[in-house]
């Protein structure tokens, strides 16, 4: 059970589940950053990079993917506050960019708000749906894939800002 000094913001003293009360908190600008990668096999990415995948343009259907996603966060988060957002920014890059051998896809979300709770899991979820509808899309020419690496790399505004 947790304590009432417990770091857990989401459980109230006597231990049971609750959305934070942020009333009185200020609103500020808040922006979040996350990335992820998934790795595939190199015929995989040809695939992509072309843009001959079967079912279309796999980059610009997961971008709007995680765009939506990110909209969404609150409805799959059950303790998420709804957020209105300002922006969500979802960007790809070949993943050997960022790690010289690994074959993949590296994803970042960008999302913004001017609110008083902090765009984290908005920015963790679109990464990760944005990921998952790449995987949906290629399945069919490669199960192997594997997501790697989901996580907040930045984050200001609010009580903590910077790097995580």
């Amino acid at each position: 059970m947790t304590t009432p000094t417990s770091p857990l913001t989401h459980f109230d003293a006597q231990g049971q589940a609750h959305m934070v009360d942020v009333g009185a908190k200020p609103a500020t600008h808040r922006v979040a950053v996350a990335s992820g990668r998934i790795e595939m096999l190199p015929a995989t990415l040809a695939l992509i990079e072309s843009g001959t995948a079967k079912k279309g343009d796999v980059l610009g259907i997961a971008r709007i993917a995680g765009i939506m996603a990110a909209k969404k966060t609150s409805e799959l988060i059950p303790l998420c506050h709804p957020l209105a957002l300002t922006r969500v920014a979802v960007e790809f890059e070949a993943a050997s960019e960022r790690q010289p051998g690994v074959t993949g896809i590296f994803c970042s979300a960008t999302v913004q708000t001017v609110g008083q709770t902090g765009v984290e899991m908005e920015a963790l979820t679109a990464v990760q749906v944005a990921l998952l509808t790449i995987y949906d899309m290629c399945k069919a020419v490669d199960r192997g894939m594997v997501i790697h690496g989901v996580r907040v790399v930045e984050k200001w505004g609010g009580k903590s800002e910077g790097i995580t």
